[in-house]
């Protein structure tokens, strides 16, 4: 009677989620989604970025927007035994459910509010992108009436707004700026170029190198959860400002990306 008790026990709800890595999604190119060929990738017909009224200029290389996958929501609870398998897991973290939805909100609410927020990103992106190369003087834009279209698949969250200004920036201006590289990265933008720390950074690692990822960049704010944790064959570079991640992309695309700040334990 024990063990049928301990057994079913097993089965029962818990209030916890699992977070383990996500697909990335080439910011650069026609794929939407690519999870290193575990078989759940979605492929795109048109451009993650898609711009009319500039010409669009030629990119190579890949820049990786990363994602974390979470299993376990209000109206679906992961069992206790789901729970215990994800706690030995290597790349996977338990935590808390509350942590990811608020007490008392539903699904539906959760995926509205990410939807937002991730809209909201990428329209943070377009402006703080063309704000960039007209200051900077890296294409003549100013008599174009241009429109900017982004896809990001059913990716929610802002964690993706440095990622797309830098896809951007590349699209529209001469030169490739990645090389032949596979550079990751991770981070919200504000209008004043700001790079902001964002959630699940080392499954976001993690996600970055199983796609092919060798350079990841991290918002310096997010350091002390970076430093040890960086995945074998990652090179992590901290990054504060679009500018800096701009810099940091064109360096390593042309190879001298080894003197780059990265995060350190304290």
């Amino acid at each position: 009677m024990l063990l049928v008790v301990l057994v079913a026990c097993l089965f029962l709800p818990t209030n916890y989620v699992i977070e383990m890595p996500g697909p990335t999604m080439n910011v650069l190119g026609r794929e939407t989604l690519d999870d290193g060929g575990s078989g759940n990738a979605a492929a795109s017909k048109e451009d993650a970025i898609r711009i009319a009224g500039a010409p669009v200029k030629p990119t190579s290389g890949k820049l990786l927007m990363v994602t974390v996958n979470v299993e376990g929501s209000p109206q679906d609870p992961i069992n206790a035994m789901q729970t215990l398998a994800a706690w030995f897991h290597p790349q996977e973290a338990v935590m808390p459910r509350e942590v990811v939805f608020p007490i008392g909100e539903t699904t539906k609410a959760y995926d509205k509010q990410i939807d937002g927020q991730m809209s909201g990103a990428q329209g943070q992106a377009q402006s703080v992108a063309l704000k960039f190369i007209a200051q900077r003087h890296l294409a003549d834009l100013d008599d174009q009436d241009i429109r900017i279209d982004m896809n990001a698949g059913d990716v929610g969250g802002p964690s993706a707004g440095m990622m797309f200004a830098l896809g951007t920036i590349d699209k529209l201006t001469t030169g490739t700026m990645a090389g032949d590289q596979t550079i990751a990265g991770t981070g919200t933008i504000s209008a004043e170029e700001q790079i902001g720390k964002i959630g699940g950074i080392r499954l976001k690692m993690l996600g970055a190198r199983r796609d092919g990822a060798s350079w990841f960049l991290a918002p310096s704010g997010n350091c002390p959860d970076v430093a040890g944790y960086v995945p074998a064959g990652l090179r992590v570079v901290k990054v504060s400002t679009l500018l800096q991640a701009y810099d940091a992309v064109v360096a390593i695309g042309q190879g001298h990306g080894a003197d780059l700040p990265t995060c350190t334990a304290k």
